[in-house]
């Protein structure tokens, strides 16, 4: 028996569609036992998109359109009261700030769906989202006011140093005392998620959502295949529809032993072909090698055809040109360590340092996530908890963003800007040089013949841009300040 909607929904365009009805009453599970899903069709298009179970006898099925126009859908089920409902969809046009779903573009960098150039400036608090109402309201408060816009979080909690709090709501049906059901889901918690990853499109930054990761004592990082992969469907049904997801399928996956390289095959695969928009895609390392990385059995292949970026730890960014040789593919420096003052040597550089990788992934055409992680009377510390910012980077961070967005997407520049200077750029039109650390008091530069160009200087611990006297040519000497943290700009002048 089919049932005809009358109701004619509309949608904006990568806004979120969502259809819920009353299912069977029944004594199994409903997570497990039903089927839920919905064909949407405009023209000759269909997209068929999972469902899932909410709770209370609810099922729902969300639908992220990216076509303007008329669509119809209709559902499918095994059980005869949620099959072949049907009806229709209008998909109108975006509002303002909705660019849609970020994508790769041109090779090494991204995109929103409707062209607006992106470019990543993230930051790292890990389960921000279990701190409670006061403290997540708090990070979102600071997260308005700053630079950020991707930030990094877990779907799962996390047990480690100055992490010890237990979780207001789980996952899964259970208690770490009693045991976890983990054929059965907690409705609440991923509605809890699912406000949170919204508030955050809301301030217009992607959530990349970590998966999985090792810090547990839940047996979280410790779930069978069958589980696993039951827990990726149901989050996938759940969440692809909302346009600023980004799959991180780990937090250091390197460290969950458990797992080998063929289950993280399996779960890039598993998103690839049931998330119908194809959100971006990586996975994040823990184990550094110092000189021979390439040789590091512990990474993973990144040039695999599911990984749609480069997710790296690793604190030393001159490497940024030869992964992005390696790779093919944007390249993200997730934790390059910390701001901050803890025990642990990856918590405690200063903001210098934490500004000076921004500007080198930078120069040399990557993206570079912050993080923070000071000591706190409460153990309240941004990189994990959220709540305030008390660090120097992020006003850098946001000097740096604000210059980017008119400036060119970059790439390598055969310009020889020495050994002590991270650069990159457009050749014969545009070049971005950072000195970090070096304090040269002039520099010779070799420019394009027959090209002029004009240069400003750019003190990006004190943000100020300063426009230097005259036009550049071919063999140049610039005159410097000879203090650290300097960057230079050229760009070339345009014949009237």
């Amino acid at each position: 028996m089919t049932q005809q909607l009358k109701n004619v929904f509309e949608t904006e365009q990568w806004g979120r569609f969502e259809f819920r009805c009353k299912g069977p009453e029944m004594m199994g599970n409903p997570f497990t036992e039903v089927r839920f899903a919905a064909r949407f069709e405009s023209g000759e298009r269909m997209v068929e998109v999972d469902g899932f179970y909410d709770g209370d006898g609810e099922y729902c099925v969300r639908f992220m359109p990216d076509t303007l126009g008329k669509w119809t859908f209709e559902t499918v089920s095994n059980r005869t009261e949620l099959q072949g409902i049907s009806g229709r969809l209008n998909c109108v046009e975006p509002a303002q700030g909705n660019h849609g779903p970020v994508r790769v573009d041109n090779t090494y960098h991204f995109a929103y769906a409707d062209g607006t150039p992106y470019q990543p400036f993230g930051t790292t608090c890990y389960v921000w989202n279990h701190q409670g109402e006061h403290l997540e309201e708090q990070t979102l408060a600071s997260l308005r006011q700053s630079p950020f816009n991707k930030i990094r979080m877990c779907v799962f909690p996390k047990h480690y140093d100055y992490n010890l709090n237990e979780p207001e709501l789980y996952p899964f049906e259970g208690s770490l005392d009693d045991g976890w059901n983990f054929n059965t889901f907690e409705p609440a918690f991923w509605q809890h998620l699912e406000q949170r990853i919204q508030q955050l499109q809301d301030l217009g930054i992607e959530a990349d959502l970590i998966l999985f990761h090792p810090y547990d004592r839940w047996g979280f990082s410790r779930m069978s295949p069958e589980t696993d992969d039951l827990y990726l469907q149901y989050a996938i049904a759940r969440l692809s529809s909302f346009r600023n997801i980004w799959w991180s399928l780990a937090n250091e996956f390197d460290l969950m032993r458990e797992k080998s390289m063929s289950d993280w095959d399996r779960f890039f695969q598993i998103i690839q072909d049931r998330d119908a928009y194809q959100h971006l895609r990586s996975i994040h390392n823990w184990h550094n090698p110092e000189i021979h990385y390439r040789s590091n059995e512990h990474w993973y292949d990144h040039n695999k055809p599911w990984v749609t970026h480069v997710s790296i730890q690793h604190h030393d960014l001159n490497f940024v040109p030869e992964w992005r040789e390696q790779y093919g593919k944007p390249i993200v420096v997730d934790e390059c360590r910390y701001e901050g003052n803890l025990n642990h040597g990856w918590g405690n550089i200063t903001a210098e340092a934490m500004t000076e990788c921004f500007w080198k992934g930078m120069a040399f055409g990557g993206y570079v996530t912050h993080g923070e992680t000071y000591v706190h009377p409460d153990n309240i510390i941004w990189w994990s908890h959220g709540g305030e910012l008390h660090g120097q980077s992020p006003d850098r961070i946001q000097f740096l963003r604000n210059l980017m967005k008119d400036m060119p997407q970059l790439g390598a520049t055969p310009i020889n800007f020495k050994w002590d200077a991270a650069a990159g750029g457009i050749d014969q039109q545009f070049y971005l040089v950072y000195f970090g650390q070096s304090r040269p008091a002039f520099r010779t530069f070799n420019l394009p013949e027959g090209k002029r160009f004009e240069i400003s200087l750019i003190d990006t611990w004190n943000m100020t841009v300063s426009q230097l006297d005259g036009e550049f040519e071919g063999d140049c000497r610039v005159d410097l300040p000879a203090v650290p943290y300097l960057a230079l700009i050229f760009k070339k002048i345009e014949s009237i």
